[in-house]
């Protein structure tokens, strides 16, 4: 908190983008934190509202393009070949969750950018499924935007008390990673009796 802190006394606005941009790729911090805390500094008038919102969409932005390339290098051969070596996994699930990706993506980069945890894994897919440039760029861009406002705008309003959205929040990314902690092991077991039967 305290570096993001100085950071933003440091850079303004492109600060609160640049702490945004590495959450997305290093998620020590995150933007349930960041964005609140962009918020109650443009309430001081420390930082612009709208720069906030535009810079942190921006470094949004940046960061997912990151995990995107990081994908696009993985590719959908290489996944295949690794699939083939890791156990309880096919190369016709890598295939399966391909053709969802090309039927779902648009609403999938978009929604995810909403949904924490989710909202930095999803361009690994977005990549490695060949999604078109431009318009990963676009998807995350909006749904990045209408999460940061939302952030921000809440971190304005609360003043002081910004910090009750990232306790609130932290319960919603703790549901996401109990889902997916639940589908995973509903994925291993399935698959350990498919092989016993």
């Amino acid at each position: 908190m305290e570096w993001i802190t100085r950071l933003m006394e440091a850079l303004g606005s492109p600060g609160a983008g640049l702490a945004v941009a590495l959450e997305n790729v290093f998620p020590p911090v995150p933007s349930e934190v960041i964005l609140p805390l962009a918020g109650f500094t443009a309430g001081q008038g420390k930082i612009s509202l709208l720069a906030a919102i535009l810079w942190t969409t921006a470094g949004s932005v940046a960061g997912a393009l990151v995990l995107y390339f990081l994908g696009a290098w993985l590719g959908l051969e290489r996944l295949r070949r690794i699939a083939e070596r890791v156990p309880f996994v096919s190369v016709s699930d890598v295939d399966k969750a391909d053709a969802w990706f090309d039927r779902h993506g648009n609403a999938a980069v978009f929604v995810g950018r909403m949904v924490p945890v989710v909202r930095s894994l999803i361009s690994i897919p977005a990549g490695v499924s060949g999604m078109p440039l431009g318009r990963f760029t676009l998807y995350t861009a909006a749904g990045s935007l209408v999460w940061n406002s939302a952030l921000i705008l809440a971190g304005y309003a609360l003043g002081e008390n910004y910090e009750l959205i990232d306790r609130y929040l932290g319960w919603v990314s703790t549901a996401v990673l109990a889902a997916l902690a639940i589908a995973i092991a509903w994925f291993v077991v399935s698959r350990l009796k498919a092989r016993r039967s």
